[in-house]
């Protein structure tokens, strides 16, 4: 944020500690003092859009406003972090595709599974999960749903989208980007854009959800066997992080399946999941 807009909005620390802490109850997302500067950075455009003197005046927008929804999507797509590209974390993927898959179908072999992309971004997670159920066969064998969801708004209008820029690609084997990608020029007539197959994209359902929204979550697909919610926890106050994986141990059926980021972890968050080893990945099992 610019010296001139900073000096522009009135930061008492009250009005600091406010608007933090409800940004938080509503986003999971908690910024601490150390932060300051970075939650103003990426809330400025929005106060200095409103007009507003000061972070009070966004305060009351939010918090009693009857245009706070709207704007409360503004909020998740100014503070979404979105960058993600295909093919990541590979080995939580493979013991998807090679382990939980194939035991859920042996169990249940009439039934469709639910796989759950809880913080999707543009789309990369559930896409990756399709392109790997693809190759190794599982949608011409067994019904497979895959769920993408965000909570910003921008997020899910580029996964519907499809559209993916070229630094999405470095980590997606050239053979892959290949069969499931095509090129298609960008809105300045330049090329460099790729669209994703469109019977790929069908496999994957899109929706907002904020999960640390009661309602968002009732809609969501909770009750999925297997839900990706990686990365997110990093973000979140150890409050926040509690409250979502004990809604998950709440509607996953048993067993269940939790994967979250690799540098994350759960040992101070919840009992009622189980860290198990599967292939070169590890996975929370609610057993």
């Amino acid at each position: 944020m610019s010296t001139a807009l900073k000096q522009s909005i009135n930061l008492p620390r009250h009005g600091f500690e406010l608007l933090r802490d409800l940004v938080h109850e509503k986003t999971g997302l908690y910024f601490d003092d150390s932060k300051v500067d970075q939650f103003l950075d990426k809330l400025s455009p929005l106060i200095d859009e409103r007009d507003f003197g000061s972070l009070l005046d966004y305060y009351d927008l939010l918090r009693c406003d009857s245009g706070a929804m709207d704007e409360w999507g503004k909020l998740f797509d100014a503070l979404a972090v979105q960058e993600s590209f295909f093919w990541r974390e590979m080995e939580q993927i493979r013991a998807l595709v090679d382990e939980i898959v194939p035991e859920y179908f042996r169990a249940h072999p009439d039934r469709t599974l639910n796989i759950w992309s809880a913080a999707c971004a543009a789309g990369y997670e559930p896409l990756t999960i399709a392109m790997a159920l693809d190759e190794a066969g599982w949608f011409e064998r067994a019904r497979i749903v895959i769920y993408g969801s965000d909570a910003s708004p921008r997020a899910i209008r580029a996964a519907r989208n499809g559209v993916y820029r070229e630094h999405s690609f470095r980590r997606l084997p050239a053979a892959l980007r290949e069969k499931y990608f095509v090129p298609v020029d960008g809105p300045d007539g330049n090329a460099g854009l790729s669209r994703i197959s469109g019977n790929l994209h069908s496999r994957v359902h899109w929706r907002m959800a904020n999960l640390m929204s009661k309602a968002d979550l009732a809609l969501a697909p909770m009750a999925s066997p297997v839900v990706f919610c990686r990365n997110v926890f990093i973000y979140f106050s150890e409050f926040a992080a509690r409250k979502t994986v004990r809604a998950f141990a709440e509607t996953m059926p048993r067993p269940g399946y939790l994967f979250v980021g690799m540098a994350e972890s759960m040992m101070k968050l919840t009992s009622d999941f189980e860290l198990r080893d599967m292939g070169d990945a590890f996975v929370h099992v609610k057993s």
